[in-house]
């Protein structure tokens, strides 16, 4: 049986700029970061997914975070990549999805002394978990399940 003090000081994360912030992932959670290309639409889908991208066989359904939590109204897809990220919630038709971000993810190394609740008593967005600090930089740590279930939610309302 593991106690806390068998818990990992450190955690290796994953900083992805996106428009309006950045979203914190442990670096497991991405499978790889891809160029970013016209994604084929969704019809009927909300202005926060983007249509599906192709990557490795699969039709990646693609995701804007800033305009799923109401950061912004749009991004941009100059510099764009993707991050694919792996699924977690185990719907046997979405193993991966992907998450737009404005440049190239960074990592970074997480520990209990470098990350701060951002102590905003304010509601969360749609698919955040929480607002983090993280050195002097803002972060979202996103919801990925309750994301996940938005997007099979939308892909199913457009089949």
């Amino acid at each position: 049986m593991s106690t806390l003090t068998d818990l990992p000081r450190e955690v290796r994360g994953v900083m992805i700029p996106v428009t309006g912030g950045r979203v914190l992932l442990p670096n497991a959670t991405v499978a790889e970061v891809i160029t970013y290309s016209n994604p084929e639409p969704v019809a009927g889908a909300p202005a926060w997914l983007l249509g599906r991208q192709s990557w490795r066989g699969w039709r990646v359904p693609l995701f804007s975070f800033s305009v799923l939590a109401g950061l912004s109204d749009g991004e941009g897809t100059d510099n764009a990549r993707v991050a694919v990220l792996k699924a977690l919630e185990g719907h046997p038709k979405l193993p991966f999805i992907g998450l737009l971000t404005q440049g190239f993810p960074r990592l970074t190394t997480i520990s209990p002394d470098i990350l701060i609740p951002s102590g905003d008593d304010q509601p969360t967005p749609a698919g955040v978990r929480e607002q983090v600090m993280v050195r002097d930089d803002l972060a979202f740590i996103p919801d990925l399940a309750q994301v996940e279930d938005m997007v099979q939610e939308a892909l199913s309302k457009a089949a």
